[in-house]
């Protein structure tokens, strides 16, 4: 392993810091109209964001310093208070039910998201136990079934609250670090085809993730119910054309378009700074998705490429389904954009898994 450390990546830094500003600034432009309806000030959603995009900071800091290694002998416990918070909060009683879904912890307008946490400590823990049965995980019962029935484990718990956006991020960066591990295509084929069985019977199971499948193949079918938010989606993408109506001068944030601070603030930053903002925005990901890979390359120890593989997974996978879903090639899922929609738990678990992200590039040759 690479032990002389130098400085985190730069690119790495800008990359982070231009998404969290332009996410800032649109919070308070989607959700400054509903703000004042709702709780009589403009500021109030922004203001939130604000703190616990501090807190993130000053989170993103301290590992961004600690030394990765030391975070290792921590997987296991830190998986197993996960896989405890993920049994907490289905208490009645004791989860928050949001949105239709079970899966808060706290009091009153204060609240945590398990299912945040366990992305991350899923992808500490799989480097950490990936990295030391190297040499087993091409075999299918010692080395690639154990890790994916504690990831099964983990799905089956956040599917129960049901958050299926959250399960299908985790799912797919956990495999990505599975896959870089070593594991023979021919196993994760056949599991692929196990999993699109499941989702095809988990859809079937809930009839509105079917209507949100048939709203997705048609939304004009029933433009005021299951097609509503991707209609409305639209509508606020296609009038931003080139160079968009404006910042802050977004129509569809005037109640047409659902919760548009959080799932679908991509189209309220589209309609009001128009293609151009869209693609400066996906640009910006782009770089640090790229760095981030280039970090897991570069790297020698196996752990923290590993690592390393997750984190930019968890970027990747979060990205493509918000983006897919907003301009209409993705059904609705619930997944939020990384750093740019509102939300505490998220902003805060991303900053910090970035932050071991730039450590880990301190290491990188």
């Amino acid at each position: 392993m690479a032990k002389t450390r130098s400085i985190p990546d730069l690119w790495m830094i800008a990359a982070t810091i231009g998404i969290l500003a332009i996410g800032i600034v649109m919070v308070y432009s989607a959700s400054a109209v509903a703000a004042f309806h709702d709780y009589g000030d403009s500021y109030y959603y922004v203001k939130r964001q604000v703190v616990f995009g501090v807190l993130g900071v000053v989170s993103m800091f301290i590992t961004m310093n600690v030394d990765y290694t030391r975070w290792r002998k921590w997987a296991a416990p830190g998986l197993l208070v996960c896989f405890g918070l993920l049994v907490i909060v289905l208490v009645p009683g004791v989860g928050v039910v949001r949105g239709g879904a079970r899966s808060w912890l706290g009091i009153g307008s204060f609240g945590i998201q398990p299912s945040e946490f366990m992305k991350l400590a899923m992808i500490l823990f799989l480097a950490k136990f990936l990295s030391e049965r190297q040499n087993q995980i091409t075999l299918f019962t010692k080395g690639l079934l154990p890790p994916l029935a504690i990831l099964g484990t983990a799905f089956g718990l956040i599917m129960l609250q049901p958050d299926l956006g959250t399960g299908m991020v985790m799912i797919g960066a956990s495999l990505l670090a599975i896959y870089v591990s070593g594991a023979r295509l021919a196993h994760l084929g056949g599991l692929a085809l196990l999993g699109v069985a499941g989702l095809g019977a988990l859809i079937a199971a809930a009839p509105y993730r079917l209507q949100r499948i048939t709203a997705f193949l048609d939304p004009w079918q029933d433009p005021l119910g299951a097609g509503y938010q991707s209609i409305q989606s639209l509508y606020a993408i296609g009038p931003g054309g080139l160079v968009g109506l404006g910042l802050g001068m977004s129509r569809q944030k005037y109640n047409y378009l659902p919760e548009p601070q959080t799932d679908f603030i991509f189209s309220i930053l589209a309609e009001e700074l128009g293609f151009i903002g869209g693609a400066l925005l996906i640009l910006l990901f782009l770089l640090l998705i790229w760095r981030g890979m280039r970090t897991a390359i570069t790297i020698t120890d196996p752990f923290g490429s590993l690592l390393a593989t997750g984190i930019v997974g968890i970027f990747a996978v979060q990205v493509l389904i918000n983006v897919g879903v907003v301009i209409g090639m993705l059904p609705i899922t619930g997944v939020t954009l990384p750093l740019v929609s509102y939300g505490g738990s998220s902003l805060t678990l991303l900053l910090t898994a970035l932050g071991l992200l730039l450590n880990l590039s301190r290491y990188s040759r």
